[in-house]
């Protein structure tokens, strides 16, 4: 049979989502305490990949195994054995072919920006006393909705058939203390995110009109872009499938 898992990490501690051979990923976490509870080797793939010190509210994957007679036992043994900054939240069954990649119509991210030091935050929040203008970085943050074509925004070297992404969502908001930056699209490009909150806060700080911006998108050169803004302010705070595929309680 096929599961889906649900799950949200701190990723402070990790190398991404993704298992390697020479650091923690999230991924290798999860499949060797499953795989202890279940006395059965198994294999997770997850619906996106994070990197190195990036943090996931809302995050899936699937795997494959014989029927499981009580998933939240399965559920609250998981995580009494594998480390606090790592949660599951539910484990339920799919259709066979469903891939927890694939599948997915949307992922979601914020970037998460504090002017001032927070000890409450540290390593959640990118701290940056700077004065930005939001409505110039609303007004390029806009702009990404009108083009598809973000290779400008990749990391270079990157095994992809195309940098095709469709953005349905781009925009600066201030909630509480906290300048956040949400972006949703069906897929993203390694690095995307940051590469984009990078090259937005040039504009906000004035080092680039929104003109400018619209000049780095269309030409699908990641050498015009910015640098990558830091990896602690990143959140994967969304995944979504369709309704049919995903319980409601």
């Amino acid at each position: 049979m096929r599961y889906f898992i649900e799950l949200s990490y701190k990723g402070t501690a990790y190398n991404g989502w993704q298992k390697q051979n020479n650091s923690l990923g999230v991924q290798q976490v999860l499949e060797e305490a499953m795989s202890k509870i279940l006395r059965k080797p198994l294999e997770l793939t997850g619906s996106s990949r994070t990197d190195t010190g990036v943090h996931a509210e809302q995050q899936f994957a699937h795997f494959d195994f014989d029927e499981i007679q009580d998933t939240e036992k399965l559920v609250y043994n998981i995580n009494g054995m594998i480390p606090r900054d790592v949660a599951v939240q539910r484990i339920f069954s799919v259709p066979e072919d469903t891939n927890s990649r694939f599948a997915a119509t949307h992922r979601r991210y914020q970037y998460r920006i504090s002017k001032i030091k927070n000890p409450f935050l540290m390593n959640q929040v990118y701290v940056l006393r700077a004065d930005l203008d939001l409505e110039k970085m609303n007004q390029a943050a806009a702009l990404l909705l009108q083009y598809f074509d973000f290779e400008s925004f990749s990391k270079i070297h990157t095994s992809v058939n195309n940098f095709r992404c469709s953005i349905s969502q781009a925009e600066w908001s201030v909630e509480d203390d906290l300048l956040i930056f949400s972006i949703q699209s069906n897929r993203f490009l390694r690095g995307m995110v940051r590469a984009l909150v990078g090259t937005l806060l040039e504009v906000g700080k004035g080092k680039r009109t929104v003109a400018d911006f619209e000049e780095v998108i269309k030409s699908r050169d990641r050498k015009k872009a910015g640098a990558q803004a830091p990896a602690e302010g990143l959140f994967l705070v969304e995944v979504g499938y369709p309704a049919e595929l995903i319980p409601t309680s």
